[in-house]
């Protein structure tokens, strides 16, 4: 069990973590943590290159280096550090191993293939899987759900067109439907018969939406057989015109891996050259995304430098940065000049709305997201540099704009709440619809309560939002969190939001998640919260202790103005677990992009948000050290030699 941390020791460390994330600060003033997600990237960056025909030697051999190891001692693959063995990642991993020329008998494949075929086999993965394999002939399209590109033609308002999908559902759909009309078959030199069971894949409708859709499903399949060509040209055509339109300036669509390989295959299908400029611009903006080193090559499925940035900064104030320092105003004038002030697909429900905000990635003008511009406003006003106020301004009003009618705020969309899609026979794999989430909406509630909306933004937004988020809280005192794991996110980021608008530390919706905070403590004084904690219940505020979770609740009870002994343990956790660099080690997967089925490792969370929790812990108790404290530093095995102040007194 750890004891309680001394403040000079967390003083101590604080310091020590602040010298390392300035070292790690990008001479143009942004920072980047790579986004570590699993080797579904890598396997379809290799099987996407085989289909373009642009497969290289020397990226094969990177890339199954890679694959090989992450394989676990089961054969199997993950789609997180620790989780259980997936089949579908465990099918695309081994095809692309055989695509590098790894043999059917070799005794890591065969560890794989068993794992496969006592899982259900090939029959039992996800779609997207199942898409992969028939476009080199190893599933046949007809037993596919079809996504017709007719559906381009629907309007705005009409259940199920491209806009009742989230923005990243929606991009991957789009090139999706021209691919489903195309069937196309690369056959490849071997087959994956012995990943096969034989089975016949029989998913029964369960009623309802179900069995709807599973009809209209049936109905489509007839449709396309004999499509009507002119109708099917021209909604190709739209498909393709609307992909185009919405490549970004680095080549990529969206900033993220799904909707750029499947564009860049339905534009090769609609007769797009290699050479074409949006072709080569694609390809070559893959670069951007691969990280290689001594394990082998991977490709990040995303990047988040503005999301990294604006953390960084925020944390930095936390730790006592004075708001003039260098880097901080080297970083906001950075993150000034990533501001989005176009239209984007958010237009479609909120057209009258001025732009202002910024998105996730270094190039993604289409998508901003209100979570991003909620943390890029608190951290630029925190910063003494000419630019800000204007930015801030116009964020604020696009921010207040993009309000969900029952209060809330989403990431990507307003309003973007029909589950419809959801019952679709290809919807099998992830969130496809972008619903108010509570974190996104306590970042906006902390964002709108420090710079307040002025008109014509409606007077209650605040108190709506805080409403919703009262509404939100779980039955035993936790919120759920959308985009970081889980419950401790979620509560993480909702108490110092209703803490902020002025909702009382003695407040039964406070003192319930306080208590459930100190309850799902763990024995060693941190926090964790497995990735399974969204399937299975059982795994709610249960997994091994990290240094963001233990951040994500210090912060929350901090707030809370808990200076008890559980606020002790967990500060005490984070001295005794730094690294000798100043940072820490988190192998675990503590951000989410699809709940339950795609996790993250944001690798700069490990950093950012301990120097917030530390930093504002020490502001609350204070850093001036006692005669016994090197003591109980010594015991937190913390060295206080060496240290540097960097911040601010």
């Amino acid at each position: 069990m750890t004891t309680a941390a001394a403040p000079s020791s967390a003083a101590l460390a604080l310091d020590a973590a602040c010298d390392h994330l300035l070292a790690l600060q990008e001479p143009a003033g942004w920072w980047k943590g790579e986004l570590q997600t699993n080797v579904t990237m890598d396997a379809e960056d290799l099987l996407l290159r085989e289909f373009l025909g642009v497969r290289r030697p020397r990226d094969t051999e990177e890339a199954a280096r890679w694959i090989r190891s992450q394989q676990r001692d089961d054969g199997t693959w993950a789609t997180f550090h620790g989780g259980p063995g997936d089949v579908s990642t465990t099918v695309e991993a081994y095809a692309a191993l055989r695509l590098a020329g790894d043999p059917a008998d070799a005794a890591h494949m065969r560890a794989a293939a068993r794992f496969v075929l006592d899982a259900g086999g090939i029959e039992a993965s996800r779609v997207f899987t199942r898409i992969w394999l028939a476009l080199f002939g190893q599933w046949s399209w007809r037993d596919l759900p079809v996504l017709p590109p007719e559906m381009m033609f629907l309007p705005p308002w009409f259940p199920l067109n491209v806009y009742d999908w989230a923005c990243w559902a929606r991009q991957t759909i789009v090139p999706l439907t021209i691919v489903s009309a195309a069937r196309p078959v690369r056959p490849l030199p071997f087959t994956l018969d012995e990943l096969r069971t034989g089975r016949r894949v029989r998913r029964a409708p369960r009623g309802g939406w179900e069995a709807a859709f599973a009809a209209l499903d049936r109905a489509l399949h007839r449709y396309e057989r004999r499509p009507v060509p002119g109708l099917r040209r021209a909604a190709v055509r739209r498909a393709a015109e609307w992909i185009v339109a919405r490549q970004e300036r680095d080549g990529s669509w969206g900033g993220i891996q799904p909707p750029w390989v499947y564009s860049l295959i339905a534009l090769r299908l609609c007769g797009y050259g290699l050479d074409h400029p949006v072709m080569r611009k694609g390809l070559d903006g893959l670069e951007r995304f691969i990280i290689r080193d001594e394990q082998g090559r991977r490709l990040e499925a995303c990047q988040s430098p503005v999301w990294d940035t604006v953390l960084a900064i925020n944390a930095l104030r936390d730790a006592g940065l004075p708001p003039d320092h260098a880097a901080l105003v080297k970083a906001a004038g950075w993150v000034l000049g990533e501001e989005i002030r176009g239209p984007g697909d958010w237009s479609v429900r909120r057209p009258g709305l001025r732009p202002g905000g910024w998105a996730f990635e270094f190039d993604n003008d289409v998508y901003p997201d209100v979570d991003d511009t909620a943390e890029a406003v608190l951290a630029l006003r925190r910063v003494d540099h000419p630019d800000v106020r204007p930015a801030v301004e116009r964020a604020v009003t696009w921010m207040a704009g993009m309000v969900s009618r029952d209060g809330g705020f989403a990431a990507f969309d307003a309003d973007n709440t029909r589950t419809l899609c959801t019952r679709l026979p290809f919807c099998d794999f992830g969130a496809v619809i972008d619903p108010p989430s509570a974190d996104v909406t306590a970042h906006t509630v902390e964002a709108l309560v420090a710079e307040p909306p002025a008109p014509p933004a409606r007077p209650d937004l605040v108190r709506r939002a805080v409403v919703w988020l009262l509404k939100a809280q779980e039955e035993d005192g936790s919120w759920f969190g959308r985009w970081g794991a889980n419950h401790v996110y979620g509560t993480g980021a909702v108490v110092p939001a209703l803490v902020a608008a002025g909702v009382r530390t003695d407040a039964r919706c406070v003192r319930r998640a306080v208590a459930w905070l100190e309850s799902h403590q763990n024995d060693d004084g941190g926090w964790g919260e497995d990735m399974r904690s969204y399937t299975d219940p059982s795994w709610i505020g249960r997994g091994a202790s990290t240094p963001s979770q233990t951040a994500w609740a210090l912060l929350a009870l901090l707030a809370a103005g808990e200076r008890s002994e559980a606020v002790e343990r967990g500060v005490a956790w984070l001295v005794s677990h730094q690294r000798p660099d100043g940072t820490w080690d988190e192998p675990f997967f503590t951000g989410t992009g699809f709940p339950g089925d795609f996790s993250i490792n944001y690798h700069l969370y490990r950093l950012v948000f301990p120097i917030s929790a530390l930093g504002r812990y020490v502001a609350a108790v204070g850093a001036t050290a006692q005669p016994h404290e090197t003591a109980v530093a010594e015991q937190a095995g913390h060295s206080e030699a060496g240290g540097t102040r960097t911040v601010a007194p």
